[in-house]
């Protein structure tokens, strides 16, 4: 069973930065349950969740158009069902709940979320 696990978020002020963490476990190499892409999703109060940002298992990303030049999605060297999403510049719009997707062919697997708040 794959497990999925984000960590970093936290208050932060307009401007400034922070770095969510996202650790996957349980992937079976070879099987349906492989992890191959990964990503971030984020869901705001009253909004439809959306793709802040996905890397695939060759280290290809895309992005949300608004967090382009802001936000980078990266991969754990040592860890291959690791990723990170270093944020940077942030603002009150970019509050919202963070959730990590582990990505399989037998089905997608979501962590609980991580809260990042942009406030004064």
């Amino acid at each position: 069973q794959v497990q999925v696990v984000e960590s970093g978020g936290g208050l932060v002020q307009p401007g400034g930065s922070l770095r969510l963490s996202c650790v996957a476990s349980g992937s079976i190499s070879g099987s349906i349950f492989e992890i191959s892409h990964m990503g971030w999703y984020r869901q705001a109060p009253g909004k439809e969740r959306e793709l802040v940002a996905l890397i695939t298992h060759g280290g290809h990303a895309n992005y949300k158009d608004s967090v382009e030049g802001r936000f980078t999605i990266s991969r754990d060297p040592d860890k291959d069902t690791a990723i990170f999403l270093q944020m940077n510049s942030l603002k009150p719009e970019d509050t919202a709940l963070y959730y990590c997707k582990a990505i399989t062919v037998a089905r997608d697997y979501w962590g609980k979320g991580t809260l990042v708040t942009v406030s004064p």
